[in-house]
């Protein structure tokens, strides 16, 4: 597999393409998705270049903030906010400090969400609270993979990032059935594009592997599916509207988070 350092030549590279071809397409709207990876790739790659300090802060910020957005979402009540924000960002610094105790971190977790709708005695909303704090826990888990997957991580995002991206490019040009009614404007063929630019990048990287190509070919397109079902259960389009016209972070995350869960499962 290649290094971190051999393989940031390759990821500015992407970025440079990326760069180019959102420009030659004119969408304001890729150019403004483009910019927000231009930003949070060095970020990732700086974060990941720490070790696993490094990649256990990048997980637990990301969660805090997916974890808010989450909550606002799905209009969880202050308490079970503060809650599973409280859990997502812990479990990725019990991957580092403690890994071998994570499978208990983990049940603690869902246990301690779970508490919350007990104890206020919410007769009437209790189980919608119980079952969506559980689900953001589950959801958010696999960031821990961001530390546990060690020098695979930057792999796994890297190609789940392209895979995205061609996902949307290909899905416009080569058209295809609907992947499903949860998401009518993904195609199969986006999803064909998406997998080729995926495992083209796994294979740049020398990080060609089974685990990691069901990941990454399997994973992108089911999360990007899981958000969309929460989202149309909540009524809204984007998780957020702070990134400027890419939504929310739990709108760039969806597919890197089971990508990862996968990942974590299969290695």
């Amino acid at each position: 597999m290649t290094s971190l350092g051999d393989a940031i030549p390759y990821v500015a590279g992407a970025l440079a393409v990326g760069g180019i071809a959102v420009t030659l397409s004119g969408r304001r709207d890729f150019m403004l998705r483009w910019c927000a990876w231009a930003v949070a790739v060095p970020v990732v790659v700086a974060a990941l270049y720490a070790g696993p300090a490094g990649a256990a802060a990048l997980a637990s910020a990301a969660g805090i903030v997916c974890a808010i957005e989450y909550g606002r979402l799905t209009s969880l009540p202050r308490p079970d906010r503060v809650m599973l924000t409280v859990v997502v960002a812990v479990l990725p610094a019990a991957a580092w400090w403690v890994p071998s105790q994570l499978p208990r971190v983990l049940i603690a977790a869902v246990v301690a969400v779970a508490l919350v709708p007990l104890l206020t005695g919410d007769a009437v909303g209790g189980l919608r609270r119980l079952s969506l704090a559980v689900l953001g826990v589950v959801w958010f888990a696999p960031l821990v993979g961001v530390v546990l997957l060690g020098p695979a991580a930057l792999p796994v995002f890297v190609a789940v990032s392209l895979t995205d991206i061609a996902a949307s490019f290909g899905g416009r040009l080569l058209g295809g059935p609907p992947l499903s009614p949860l998401s009518p404007a993904k195609r199969w063929g986006g999803v064909l594009a998406g997998a080729v630019a995926g495992l083209g990048a796994l294979a740049v990287l020398d990080a060609f592997t089974v685990p990691l190509t069901v990941a990454v070919v399997l994973g992108a397109p089911l999360g990007d599916l899981l958000e969309s079902m929460v989202k149309r259960g909540a009524g809204v389009k984007d998780s957020a509207s702070w990134l400027a016209g890419a939504g929310g972070l739990l709108d760039r995350l969806d597919s890197l988070l089971v990508a990862l869960a996968l990942a974590l499962l299969l290695t």
